[in-house]
């Protein structure tokens, strides 16, 4: 491993995700937050984005996030977990993904 290079990722995957949350709101994201990885201040040399996103949307749960993916087009491996209000409101205090991502850091209101 090159030393120093999970600080270079660490500034690649901040940038990206300042970059990405100035878009949400025009995409329609209600609320977000930061996960995975950066969120646990245990970046590597490998690590990726995690987003857990709030999004009004018809599609199934296995195809919301190439809605992000194609108009964002990230710069860095970015993950986009996207659930609707009433799946969120419905499933905040019970499911695993939800519960650590809104524990690890504060949400984003768009």
């Amino acid at each position: 491993m090159v030393f120093g290079f999970a600080m270079h990722r660490r500034q690649q995957l901040e940038a990206e995700f300042l970059r990405i949350a100035g878009s949400m709101r025009m995409l329609g994201a209600q609320r977000f937050w930061l996960t995975g990885d950066l969120a646990r201040d245990q970046v590597a040399p490998d690590s990726g984005l995690h987003l857990l996103v709030i999004h009004e949307t018809e599609q199934p749960f296995h195809r919301r996030s190439d809605f992000f993916q194609t108009h964002l087009r990230p710069q860095v491996g970015t993950t986009f977990t996207v659930y609707t209000p009433a799946e969120f409101a419905e499933c905040s205090n019970t499911d695993p993904v939800i519960i650590e991502a809104t524990s690890l850091s504060d949400e984003v209101i768009v």
